[in-house]
């Protein structure tokens, strides 16, 4: 019983401190976002600001057009999001229902592909790019989003799929249900907390994407957030650290909300698939 105790204690301390690793950053982020320059500059920093202000999200607000940038990355990542998981999803359902040379080729390339590094295809990229004249453009960008999230995408749901029972499906066609209405009707039910947290995880990704949005976008009219969160940063290296605080706490919001509305949907849709009637 002790023993039990213990180790139960011991998983609970462990992933308290997990916590605390991973909440830190955005702790002393919102803590330095409403400190004064003075505090900021002191020898002593402290976790609570002695005197909060609002004065660096208004000069963040007004040194950069955050909204604009915002808006730029919401339509490039939401856009990779919904297209990476409308192409993942077929294909993901026939990787996992058919064992062929051509779906083990597949799965191969899902997993190669996560293995380049992104200085190795941006050359190639932008070439394709220019030549198709999309540099500068927020569709070139989304699209780049779209054929970096695909492997990913597709390598989470492949999993979900396999996770789906064949017999499912079996019992469907027994009842009279033909492919397509047990693929509606039956399977893209099942499978919807799967593709829940893939658009998730493919919207993530990109709204925090920095180097391609980096590359490829030239006009400030079209940089996306994370690119603009550089202009905080002078020339000699220094940073505006109060508004730079204040605006990246603002660039974190949206992921957090979108997490914090969706996960509860991933999980319910979850144990209702696991509840069998």
């Amino acid at each position: 019983m002790r023993t039990r105790t213990g180790t139960r204690i011991g998983q609970y301390a462990a992933l308290l401190a997990y916590l605390v690793f991973l909440a830190f950053p955005l702790l002393w982020l919102l803590s330095t976002a409403f400190k004064s320059p003075r505090e900021l500059g002191s020898l002593h920093p402290t976790w609570i600001p002695r005197h909060p202000t609002l004065d660096n999200f208004r000069q963040a607000f007004d040194e950069q057009p955050l909204l604009h940038a915002a808006l730029n990355s919401l339509l490039a990542a939401a856009g990779a999001a919904v297209i990476a998981v409308l192409i993942a999803t077929p294909l993901a359902y026939v990787i996992a229902r058919r064992r062929t040379p051509l779906t083990r080729a597949a799965t191969g390339w899902v997993v190669v592909s996560q293995a380049f590094p992104l200085v190795l295809v941006i050359i190639p990229l932008f070439l394709v790019l220019k030549n198709l004249r999309l540099i500068d453009s927020l569709f070139g960008l989304t699209l780049v989003y779209v054929v970096w999230a695909l492997p990913f995408a597709l390598w989470m749901l492949v999993g979900y799929v396999r996770a789906v029972p064949a017999e499912v499906e079996e019992a469907a066609a027994v009842d009279g249900a033909g492919r397509l209405r047990t693929l509606v009707s039956v399977v893209a039910p099942l499978l919807a907390p799967g593709i829940t947290a893939t658009g998730l995880f493919a919207f993530v990704t990109a709204w925090n994407e920095f180097f391609f949005a980096l590359v490829l976008l030239k006009t400030a009219e079209k940089q996306t957030l994370p690119v603009v969160l550089t202009h905080f940063i002078g020339a000699e290296g220094v940073a505006d650290l109060g508004p730079l605080a204040a605006a990246a706490f603002l660039a974190t919001l949206p992921s957090l909300v979108v997490f914090a509305v969706i996960q509860r949907r991933i999980t319910g849709g979850m144990l209702t698939g696991a509840v069998k009637n």
